[in-house]
């Protein structure tokens, strides 16, 4: 489906007041947005955004080209402060904080693109996810934990990181995301740019982190694959949070089956 085509069809879903998202488990969220407005300059990006991420989850924020996906992700790392609300860490607020502080307090994002240093070798790229941490045993303990989840790279360690195939740069960068020791791992469109036989085994993957504890905030144009492994699910339409549900409810949404899905 064209992006033109994407985007005439999200007219379908019209946006409603926010709802506040229902809270999973008994503990607080470990990531909150509270009515985060955005801008950039003076156009408004986000609008009275809610999105609650409790420990153990994966979500995923769901939406077409300009709705705003990115932006939410630069607001939760600090790289654009919001106009009004606030965003919180186990309940602490961060928005303010610089991005380096936030990664600090545990939040990383595995970046669109990948965006590896492609001259570096393998090792080197995993190594640089740990580059603010000082604990060198579980530095270590960590690296041989990555090393199972992608055994691919084990036997690619000294291998430049530009070398590799897509499929290998995606888990390089899943693998530097994590030897940060992430309360929360960030996501920004994990399948962009993959053969349709590699989204799946990367979202495969995703799955296991997620088993393995990781908290996973998935940002992504593909839903049905999204969804597939979410438990829940937001869908962002021109700044504004226009359905929130558990992921099966949201496949099942006749609005968002033609609107996101494809299906007439």
């Amino acid at each position: 489906m064209s992006d033109d085509r994407a985007q005439s069809r999200e007219t379908a879903v019209q946006p409603e007041a926010q709802p506040r998202p229902s809270v999973s488990g008994d503990g607080r969220p470990v990531l909150e947005l509270v009515d985060v407005n955005t801008h950039y300059g003076l156009v408004s990006v986000l609008r009275g955004v809610n999105v609650e991420i409790h420990r153990g989850e994966i979500v995923c924020l769901l939406g077409g080209n300009a709705s705003g996906k990115t932006t939410t992700l630069k607001t939760i790392l600090g790289m654009v402060v919001p106009s009004n609300g606030e965003v919180r860490l186990d309940g602490n607020v961060v928005s303010g904080l610089s991005t380096r502080e936030i990664v600090a307090r545990g939040i990383t994002m595995v970046p669109e693109n990948r965006r590896l240093f492609t001259r570096m070798t393998v090792k080197e790229n995993l190594e640089l996810g740990a580059y603010q941490r000082k604990d060198r045993e579980s530095i270590r303990a960590d690296m041989d934990r990555i090393l199972a989840i992608f055994p691919r790279l084990k036997e690619r360690l000294s291998q430049k990181a530009g070398t590799l195939s897509g499929g290998e740069q995606q888990m390089v960068a899943m693998g530097r995301a994590l030897m940060a020791q992430p309360k929360v791992l960030l996501m920004d469109e994990p399948s962009m740019g993959l053969a349709p036989i590699l989204v799946e085994q990367v979202f495969n993957i995703i799955k296991e982190i997620n088993d393995l504890g990781t908290t996973i905030f998935v940002v992504e144009q593909n839903a049905n694959m999204a969804l597939s492994i979410a438990d829940r699910g937001y869908v962002l339409q021109t700044g504004q949070i226009v359905l929130s549900d558990s992921a099966q409810n949201l496949l099942n949404n006749p609005l968002m089956r033609e609107a996101y899905l494809g299906e007439l």
